[in-house]
């Protein structure tokens, strides 16, 4: 049957499982009261009357089952989650989540993240483990450090300007070209590897597309200057693992913070669990508040109800 004139449009949410529901209701209440918002497991549920879905790693073949779809809205900022899934109806829309308030987590994750890489807490956090007491002195300053941004978007951008603002010599790197006052920028392949060749602390934000899968390789590694350091806070497939463990262990590479993986969570025989000179987080940059969430996942359903233009909206074509 058809969506009646007396059904409210459902918004199926898979994101945080059934404890996170009461927080999900509570958040769209304020911001979108209009809205059944239901658990994706919801035995009642009337497919008919689900317009939108709000999701992380949403079971194949699900999404399709529901023919009065509007919009599919990503619980990150990421949807390769979401394509994983090859029945998508192909003409929905789909939604990346990028809020203010991810942009402000992700621009002070990866300042830390360089900080950390700077004053090498992975040989302090080594120490403790071992209850050994040793002084040393790290090399250099921010002022002494460049960083580079692969990925210049909203959260590139961010990370960025923050560094800049903390001392850091920052330059970015981006497809197209880019013109930005506090920061040094180089665009396409013509210029990639002037940009790898001044860059210590190396930050990638790129988004997940064919061009950009494996791009964080030996070949990229060994353009960076000897002891230069790598943060992936973009995605997991931009790294192959078996030529950064190399580089670590050569010293091409001296430290490593890796936030996102081919595989999530991280299974417990990865290598990098282990290795002294890698830092593991647990996919844990940028991940807004489900409040802020909520706000942004309205936002979209008011741009689709009244046909604007869909904030961060995935372009199938470009990949991103």
């Amino acid at each position: 049957m058809n969506l009646t004139a007396t059904q409210r449009p459902v918004l199926l949410i898979k994101s945080g499982g059934l404890a996170a529901m009461d927080e999900w209701r509570a958040a769209f209440s304020e911001f979108a009261p209009e809205i059944d918002v239901r658990q994706w497991d919801d035995p009642t549920l009337d497919v008919n009357a689900v317009q939108y879905v709000l999701v992380w790693q949403p079971d194949a073949g699900r999404i399709a089952q529901f023919p009065n779809l509007k919009a599919i809205i990503s619980s990150a900022a990421g949807v390769d989650h979401i394509l994983a899934d090859t029945t998508l109806p192909p003409a929905t829309p789909i939604a990346r989540m990028v809020t203010q308030e991810t942009v402000q987590r992700m621009a002070e994750f990866t300042l830390m993240a360089s900080l950390m890489l700077l004053k090498d807490m992975p040989r302090i956090i080594n120490q403790q483990q071992r209850r050994v007491w040793q002084e040393f002195a790290t090399p250099r300053t921010a002022l002494d450090t460049r960083v580079g941004v692969m990925g210049l978007g909203a959260l590139g951008l961010a990370c960025a300007r923050l560094h800049a603002r903390m001392g850091f010599a920052t330059a970015g790197w981006a497809r197209s070209p880019r013109t930005l006052d506090e920061v040094e920028c180089y665009a396409g392949t013509a210029e990639q590897v002037a940009f790898l060749r001044r860059t210590d602390i190396l930050i990638c934000l790129l988004p997940d597309t064919p061009d950009t899968r494996h791009i964080i390789n030996a070949e990229l590694l060994s353009l960076l200057p000897p002891g230069a350091a790598v943060i992936n806070v973009g995605r997991g497939a931009h790294l192959q693992p078996p030529d950064l463990l190399a580089a670590l262990d050569s010293g091409q590479i001296s430290r490593a913070l890796l936030d996102v993986f081919d595989v999530e969570p991280l299974p417990p025989d990865s290598p990098y669990w282990h290795h002294p000179r890698i830092l593991v987080t647990p996919h844990a940059a940028a991940t807004p508040s489900r409040r802020e969430r909520a706000r942004q996942a309205a936002d979209v359903i008011r741009a689709v109800n009244s046909g604007a233009p869909i904030p961060h909206k995935y372009d199938r074509q470009r990949g991103y």
